[in-house]
C-alpha cells in the first residue's frame, strides 16, 4: 500500500510536473527515499531501542502524514483535473496549421485567401496547459498537506480538552447521583511523548475532583525500562474512590507482563476481567481484545457473572467494538478509547469501517457506550478535526 501510494505521489508531483531531465531525477530519488522512511520507522517502532526511535520519529512520523494528505488531496483533486481534460486538449486546437501556400505566389506579399486558417498565438506558450494544471495541483496539494500537518502538530501537542458528558443509569441509586468519573485513554508514551506529558495529564485530572479515575488502555509504546520513569507521575493520580487500568493493544504490543504490575506500583488498580463494588454499582474491566493473541484475551463471563442485576455496572473495555459482547452480558455503560477520534480527518472514515463509534456517545439497545480521543496519539505527532482529551462524567439517577 506505501508503495503504491509514493508511486501515485511521484506520478502527481514529480512525473506530471517536471520535463526530462536533472529536476525529475531529483524527485524520483527524494520520493523513494521517502518510500522507505515510511516503513522503516514504523519497524523500528517496534524493534530499535527508545533512543534510537526518536532519530527517525520526527522526520518519519510527519512525512506520513503528509504523505496521507497529499495523496488524500491529490485523489479529490482528480474530479476537476477531468472536468478540465477538454480545456487542456483546447490548448492544441488553439494552433492551426497554416494553408499551404499557392504556388508562384509572392510569400512576401501574399493575403490569406477565402477559406484559410490564420496561425492562432496559443494562450500558454511555455508552461503548456498540461503543465500549469499538473503543477498548480502540486501546489495545492502540498501546501495544504503541509500546512495541514503544521497545524495538526500543535494541536497533538497541545493539552487535552476537558469534555464533560452527563450519562443517565436507570439503576443508578439517587445517593450517587452526581457521582463523577475522569476517563483517560491512549496516553502513548513513546519516542515523541514523556514524563512531562504524564505530568500534565494527572494535573488536569487531578483539577477535576472526579469521585473515580478510569485509564483505559494504550498507556505506552515501549518497555518498562524505557517508559517506566515517564510513567510515574501516574501514582499522583487523585480521587475519592481510586483510579482503574485496564489493558489496550499496545500494552501486549510492550510487554504487558511487566507493565501490569509497573502500573500497580503507581497506585492504581488493574482490572483484568474483574469487577469491583464501588458503593451503588459495579467497575468492571476487560482486556483487550488484542490479548487474545497472548492468552490473554478479555473474558466478559469472569468479569460479569455471579453480580447483583439490580446494581448498574460500568464496564472499562479499550475497543469501542466491545460493546457488542457487553451488550449481551447487560452492561450499563461501556468506557472505551482506541479510536483517537480518528485522529487524522478523513482518516476517521476509515476508523468508522472496523469500530461501531469512533468518539463520543452512542446507545446500542439498554447499553451505553461512551468514547474518549485519547489524550496522547500513536504514529504521527498528528490531530486534525480530532483533539486530544480527557473526560469527565457525570452519572444521573433517572
Amino acid at each position: 500500500m506505501v508503495g503504491v501510494i509514493h508511486w501515485y505521489l511521484w506520478r502527481r508531483l514529480v512525473r506530471d510536473t517536471t520535463r526530462p531531465g536533472p529536476w525529475r531525477r531529483a524527485g524520483t530519488v527524494l520520493i523513494v527515499v521517502l518510500a522507505l522512511l515510511a516503513p522503516t520507522t514504523v519497524i523500528a517502532g517496534r524493534t530499535l531501542p527508545m533512543a534510537q526511535q526518536r532519530v527517525l520519529a520526527w522526520p518519519g512520523y510527519l512525512w506520513l502524514s503528509v504523505m496521507f494528505l497529499a495523496f488524500s488531496i491529490l485523489l479529490v483533486l482528480e474530479l476537476p483535473r477531468l472536468a478540465l481534460r477538454p480545456w487542456v486538449r483546447g490548448a492544441r486546437r488553439d494552433v492551426a496549421e497554416p494553408a499551404p501556400a499557392l504556388v508562384g505566389a509572392d510569400q512576401s506579399t501574399a493575403t490569406p485567401q477565402p477559406g484559410t486558417v490564420e496561425p492562432a498565438t496559443p494562450d500558454l506558450p511555455d508552461p503548456s496547459r498540461r503543465l500549469l494544471l499538473a503543477r498548480s495541483a502540486a501546489i495545492v496539494a502540498g501546501l495544504t498537506a503541509v500546512g495541514t500537518t503544521a497545524v495538526g502538530t500543535h494541536t497533538a501537542l497541545s493539552a487535552p480538552r476537558v469534555a464533560r458528558q452527563q450519562i443517565s443509569l436507570r439503576k443508578l441509586p439517587r445517593s450517587m447521583d452526581g457521582f463523577r468519573i475522569a476517563v483517560v485513554s491512549d496516553i502513548h508514551l513513546g519516542p515523541l511523548l514523556g514524563r512531562g506529558h504524564t505530568q500534565r495529564i494527572v494535573d488536569i485530572i487531578n483539577r477535576l475532583d472526579a469521585d473515580l479515575v478510569t485509564v483505559v488502555g494504550d498507556l505506552v509504546d515501549g518497555t518498562v525500562a524505557e517508559l517506566g520513569s515517564a510513567a510515574q507521575p501516574l501514582a499522583g493520580l487523585r480521587s475519592r474512590r481510586g483510579s482503574f487500568f485496564v489493558t489496550g493493544n499496545h500494552e501486549y504490543f510492550s510487554g504487558f507482563q511487566e507493565w501490569i504490575p509497573e502500573v500497580e506500583s503507581f497506585g492504581l488498580t488493574v482490572l483484568r476481567n474483574q469487577r469491583v463494588e464501588i458503593d451503588g454499582l459495579d467497575l468492571a474491566g476487560v482486556n483487550d481484545v488484542t490479548g487474545g493473541n497472548y492468552g490473554d484475551g478479555p473474558d466478559y463471563e469472569r468479569a460479569l457473572s455471579g453480580r447483583d442485576p439490580a446494581k448498574p455496572v460500568v464496564l472499562m473495555a479499550h475497543q469501542p467494538i466491545q460493546v457488542t459482547d457487553a451488550q449481551k452480558h447487560g452492561v450499563d455503560l461501556q468506557l472505551s478509547g482506541h479510536t483517537h477520534g480518528g485522529q487524522i480527518f478523513p482518516f476517521s472514515y476509515l476508523v468508522r469501517l472496523q469500530q461501531p463509534v469512533i468518539s463520543g456517545y452512542a446507545r446500542f439497545g439498554d447499553t451505553q457506550l461512551y468514547v474518549t480521543r485519547g489524550a496522547g496519539f500513536w504514529g504521527p505527532p498528528v490531530r486534525v478535526g480530532a483533539p486530544p482529551d480527557v473526560t469527565l462524567i457525570e452519572l444521573r439517577a433517572e
